[in-house]
């Protein structure tokens, strides 16, 4: 409600803005008397373009119907009869108009709140900023304001305009009517010769003298006709010097920045924003140029009604094309892609997209709503098409339900197109280069339409292209294809030839583009650190410096970033962070949330850092060795040689492991490990998470529960004879992916490396052996 209430104490423009929010789409007495109830709707959690929420959709309709009714119903005395019969009225209307398709509703509601908050939003900025300017206001407001105080001044220069048109109309009548005047005159000087000497002589002289006063007079009109129609044409074309200008920023910097920030939400940047207040600005600069084009027509008009010497008619064509060139290129420029499709895009897969139009419901093309069609193609098509050497669309392959007619939503005044089951069914694949792989080859969607305005007084055929899609036929082409597009989303500059991006670029950027995508995926604002990006630097690089300024300068290359291989190992540098993100983002999210992972810490960080702790102080840190990985590294006694303390590392769990039992149970299973890095009790950080203790027996039956142990405790519990167990416990023990401590041909435990399965069947077996002792021997020892 606290909005409603901002929303009230608004002004001028901005009031009758959000009064023309309203109507019978969605009546303001509604908002007004369910304000609380409307604020508290989560109402950006319905995905509007999916079919599969209009039950959600449907239950918010109807709530909001129940909701109109018992507000009616509470309405008494002499003033509340009329509004329990007014809310009654508009809650039929409500379920009446958007029963059969609740998400308009919903679509509608969203459109009033984002644009109430806008203007509250500036209307804010403005009262707060000072007036002479002592304190800077926010550039994005500053720079809403710039454009708004723009329009300002192109609206006076259109009325400015449009007053003198009227003023030389006015004028050009009169002078047509002098003109006639004299015509009448000359035929009538012409009609004289039948009269009488006398009498033909005292009426010529009249009408000779009336017709010099008529000439000189249309003389002198006609040059100021003249004069005006020029000052006209020099007033039109300083506001189309003004129409190009905000046009400019209004395409070129906001629209240009809009699309970056869509690109940038593609690796996990923020939300590129609604496009309501670019659709405004669009919106008032048709509806400007429109007028302007409209007046220039007129002048045409005038001067074909009245043609006088000068070099109008030029000037007039001039003005009439420049005014068409600006129009064109307003249209074709708003003809964009509001929801990308996916792109990693993988064939037999249905996807979808949404293209807008921003300026449609202005120039009223909704009225005969055009067909968007959509085709895949190559890298090398685009370029063709953005030089307009390809007349025709060619294709790269075949998307099927490919064709949508455009939709106009009058409650936000929306003409946009939305595809929702589109699946490419087959790609034609280019040649490759060199080393580029089938995950490197960049296609694009290509959405193209045709429609007419004005009364088929201009024809466009207007075309967008998606961001740089790749194509998979496979879900283990994911990582590599995730590599391409992150790359070319973080370092695309705008305007560029489809799709070149640079082949190196400074490790700061690159870095800037990895936390983007990890904080994304994390769903958290602890990105990278300064720390964590050293590390990965040291990955990158094989280097060993720990300064990050020694890496301020330096540059990657794609070929380092995911072409090949880090050394010693099978896999790219891009590869192990993916699977790093894909573990988290599947398994871990909530442990990195709350910092219990420090994750990108080499094997000696971990040793240093742990020696100086207590015994079972633990960390938890990225492998080094298997993509997806994380181990576990922790401080204890060498059981080899007493009073030498070690760090020990746990095989790498993977995603397998974790769907088999959480981190925070194996963390609890393992009672050697006692504090977290650097001093916080275990159960302190993992508690919450533990799994909850089983049900008593059902029947009689106890459910099997899964323990993580380490091999290594139950060799020395059974080496020193504190532990005996009969062979039937055999059957007992699961080997789930066992891990241990590597043993050395003489039995004794080793700490150094990882430890793999080979090592962890060795110990099984030696385990084995010592339990297939004498079974009278441990019972014996047992009961004495």
């Amino acid at each position: 409600m606290a909005m409603w209430i901002q929303a009230q104490q608004l002004q001028g423009d901005a009031l009758h803005q959000m009064q023309a929010l309203y109507g019978q789409h969605f009546p303001i007495e509604v908002r007004h008397y369910l304000a609380q109830w409307i604020e508290s709707q989560l109402w950006d959690s319905v995905e509007l373009d999916n079919p599969a929420e209009e039950t959600k959709a449907k239950r918010l309709l109807d709530n909001l119907v129940a909701e109109l009714q018992k507000k009616a119903q509470v309405q008494g005395g002499e003033d509340g009869f009329l509004l329990k019969i007014k809310l009654g009225h508009y809650a039929s209307q409500l379920k009446s108009t958007y029963d059969r398709c609740p998400l308009e509703l919903v679509r509608c509601i969203k459109h009033i709140l984002q644009s109430e908050q806008r203007l509250v939003q500036e209307a804010t900025n403005v009262k707060t900023s000072p007036p002479d300017g002592g304190q800077a206001m926010d550039t994005l407001s500053q720079r809403h304001q710039q454009i708004n105080q723009a329009f300002e001044e192109l609206r006076l220069a259109t009325q400015e305009t449009e007053n003198e048109l009227r003023k030389l109309q006015q004028s050009q009548e009169y002078f047509i009517i002098q003109y006639q005047e004299n015509m009448r005159i000359q035929a009538q000087l012409s009609s004289l010769s039948s009269l009488p000497p006398t009498e033909r002589t005292q009426r010529e002289t009249t009408l000779q003298s009336k017709r010099a006063t008529v000439e000189a007079w249309l003389a002198r009109e006609a040059s100021t006709l003249q004069k005006y129609r020029l000052d006209l044409a020099e007033q039109h074309q300083k506001t189309l010097g003004l129409l190009r200008k905000q046009q400019t920023v209004i395409l070129d910097e906001e629209l240009i920045q809009w699309k970056r920030r869509q690109q940038l939400a593609g690796n996990g940047g923020p939300n590129e924003g609604g496009l309501d207040v670019l659709q405004s600005w669009c919106e008032k600069l048709a509806d400007l140029i429109w007028q302007n084009r409209q007046q220039i027509r007129r002048c045409e008009h005038l001067t074909q009604q009245l043609p006088l010497p000068g070099p109008m008619v030029e000037l007039l064509s001039k003005l009439n094309a420049d005014i068409t060139d600006i129009i064109s290129a307003l249209v074709t420029s708003t003809f964009i892609i509001e929801k990308q499709p996916p792109q990693v895009l993988k064939t037999q897969t249905k996807f979808a997209a949404t293209v807008r139009l921003l300026v449609g419901g202005k120039l009223n093309v909704h009225m005969n709503p055009p067909q968007v069609k959509a085709v895949i193609v190559s890298e090398q098509q685009a370029k063709a098409l953005l030089k307009n050497e390809s007349t025709h669309s060619e294709s790269s392959g075949e998307i099927l339900n490919n064709n949508c007619v455009m939709e106009y939503h009058q409650a936000t005044g929306t003409l946009s197109a939305h595809f929702r089951n589109m699946s490419l069914k087959r790609i034609k694949r280019s040649d490759r280069r060199g080393a580029e792989s089938v995950t490197e080859e960049k296609f694009t969607v290509l959405f193209e339409s045709q429609f007419s305005i004005g009364g088929n007084e201009l024809v466009f055929h207007v075309k967008t292209l998606s961001l740089p899609v790749v194509v998979i036929v496979h879900g283990s082409q994911d990582n590599n294809a995730t590599a391409t597009v992150l790359w070319d989303n973080a370092f695309a500059e705008p305007g560029r030839v489809p799709f070149i991006v640079p082949e190196k670029v400074l490790w700061p950027q690159l870095c800037e583009a990895l936390d983007m995508k990890y904080k994304a995926e994390m769903h958290s604002g602890r990105g990278l650190s300064d720390d964590n990006l050293v590390f990965l630097a040291q990955k990158a690089f094989s280097s060993s410096s720990n300064n990050s300024e020694d890496y301020r300068n330096m540059t990657i290359s794609w070929a380092q970033f995911n072409r090949e291989s880090l050394p010693g190992r099978n896999f790219t540098f891009w590869q192990w962070f993916d699977g790093v993100v894909e573990l988290m983002k599947k398994h871990l999210k909530p442990h990195w949330n709350d910092g219990a992972i420090l994750g990108f810490v080499n094997k000696q960080q971990a040793q240093d850092m742990l020696m100086s702790k207590p015994n079972g102080t633990f960390l938890l840190r990225f492998s080094d060795s298997e993509i997806g990985g994380i181990t576990i590294a922790w401080v204890a006694e060498n059981p080899n040689k007493s009073g030498e303390r070690l760090v020990w590392n746990l095989l790498p769990y993977t995603t397998k492991d974790f769907s088999i039992r959480s981190l925070a149970d194996r963390i609890s299973d393992l009672n050697h490990l006692l504090y977290l890095y650097p001093d916080r009790p275990k159960d302190e950080v993992f508690a919450k998470y533990y799994t909850p203790p089983l049900s008593k027996a059902v029947d009689g039956y106890v459910k099997p529960q899964i323990k993580q142990v380490f091999w290594m405790s139950l060799l020395s519990l059974l080496h020193s004879g504190m532990l005996s167990i009969h062979e039937d416990a055999l059957t007992l023990f699961s080997t789930d992916r066992l891990r241990c401590c590597p043993v050395r041909a003489d039995g004794m435990l080793d700490p150094d490396g990882d430890f793999d399965l080979e090592d962890t069947m060795d110990v099984a077996r030696h385990v084995e052996e010592l339990l297939r002792r004498p079974m009278a021997n441990q019972w014996n020892s047992q009961q004495s």
